[in-house]
């Protein structure tokens, strides 16, 4: 590992070499303090390479690491109204930079536009929300991150208006959500074909009401978009270039512990390229380029299938199945139209349960007939391209390790198989070896 990884490491580890019967907790009335730091490290060995493109993942190259941290601060303004703001530094880089696997393999590093730490300007996340109470059980909402203390009613609408994570409120998973605590793979850890509305950190600006039950939730967001594909400014032309997300959450006990389904469906209007079209202006000598195709006017547009479901008290499992048209260009997220993905958690390998891990799941991710056509024509996306394509599924696996060290720091170790990198079967298989160290207070 790198200089910086280890050191990196080593400042979480003494962090955290405090008492783990030490209470950090502050408590103030009205407010909400947390912190999180995540520092990943991956490398993989060599692997068959026929050929690289521009965005090919190298078939040699040394180990790489990302660091974010977070701080979450949050205030009660008024009845049922908060503000949360999130300073966050980011820096680092994926394996590659990011580039050469659709289900990329840095959860963290979609956070990283630069490899030099930097603060992301003005804030990560920074946003009202408001609780309207319907009635019903009184219940405790326990203070946690972007979370203050307090009780409300289990029947409530809750509007959030600002700069956030669609994947605060949509697409979430107990099991599968979070890159900083549970698998590393983007198309894992969230609907690979959710090309859901961020610039290159993950964020947006919009608002999102829900409406929230026992029963069932249904939410709604409406959110800007990128000007360019996975770039960091937000399109202004918000008539033309939009997102809108809707979700409906239904708890249950069928079997009979507690699971969750839950339906997510996107539509996305942005300045995009159009495949057919970058593959008809393309000639003998020069390959296809979506970027010069772009104009305002296309969409995509798609749902994902989200399960969940705890088995016993310490095995529980989730299912994702994910689709889009994969007519136009990818805008934020990743060069995902196809996927499916199904995995498992097994609380108390070796130790009580809480302690410690053991993670497993498999993706199976594809694109278009239109999409397919772009890359065998020679064309790129901003995330994958080898310059031509044996096209075939791209089939990953990831197996994962946790481990909690004190009470704040939990220390993971990962491997990923990847077969048919960015769809191509003249490339790989890849194993990819990680290790991550967690604080969270």
């Amino acid at each position: 590992m790198p200089k910086n990884f280890l050191i990196s490491l080593c400042i979480l580890l003494l962090f955290c070499s405090r008492s783990n019967a030490q209470d950090t907790t502050i408590d103030i009335h009205g407010w909400t303090f947390h912190l999180q730091q995540t520092v990943i490290g991956q490398i993989h060995p060599d692997f068959r390479s026929q050929y690289e493109g521009v965005n090919s993942l190298l078939a040699h190259e040394k180990d790489r690491y990302s660091v974010t941290s977070t701080v979450f601060i949050g205030r009660h303004l008024w009845k049922g109204g908060d503000i949360y703001i999130d300073p966050e530094l980011s820096g680092g880089q994926g394996l590659s930079g990011s580039v050469g696997v659709a289900g990329a393999l840095n959860g963290e590093t979609y956070r990283i536009a630069n490899a030099s730490p930097e603060l992301a300007i003005p804030f990560a996340r920074i946003y009202l929300r408001q609780n309207f109470e319907l009635g019903g059980e009184r219940i405790i909402q326990d203070d946690g991150q972007n979370q203050i203390n307090e009780t409300t009613s289990a029947n409530r609408i809750v509007v959030t208006l600002g700069k956030y994570s669609l994947t605060d409120m949509f697409d979430n998973n107990s099991v599968a959500h979070d890159p900083r605590s549970q698998f590393f793979n983007w198309s894992i850890w969230e609907a690979g074909a959710w090309d859901y509305a961020a610039d290159t950190k993950g964020y947006t600006v919009g608002g999102t009401i829900e409406y929230i039950s026992p029963v069932f939730s249904i939410r709604a967001a409406t959110d800007m978009v990128p000007q360019v594909a996975n770039q960091l400014i937000l399109d202004p032309n918000i008539t033309k270039a939009h997102s809108e997300t809707f979700e409906l959450e239904i708890p249950h006990n069928i079997f009979p512990n507690p699971g969750t389904i839950r339906f997510l469906v996107y539509h996305t209007f942005a300045h995009m390229g159009n495949y057919r079209q970058a593959i008809a202006q393309a000639n003998d000598t020069t390959a296809p380029d979506i970027t010069a195709t772009r104009a305002y006017g296309r969409t995509k547009y798609g749902f994902d299938l989200n399960i969940e479901q705890q088995f016993s008290k310490t095995l529980a499992g989730f299912m994702r199945a994910s689709w889009d048209d994969g007519k136009n260009e990818t805008w934020a997220f990743t060069e995902i139209d196809r996927s499916i993905c199904a995995g498992f958690s097994l609380d108390g390998i070796f130790r009580k349960p809480g302690e410690d891990i053991f993670r497993a799941a498999a993706v199976v991710n594809g694109i278009s007939d239109d999409h397919r056509a772009y890359l065998a024509a020679g064309g790129y996306g901003f995330i994958i391209g080898d310059g031509k394509l044996n096209y075939a599924l791209e089939c990953i696996a990831e197996l994962q390790y946790l481990t909690h060290i004190t009470n704040y720091f939990a220390l993971s170790v990962d491997y990923q198989l990847v077969v048919n990198p960015a769809y191509n079967v003249d490339r790989g298989p890849v194993n990819v070896f990680g290790v991550r160290g967690h604080v969270e207070f």
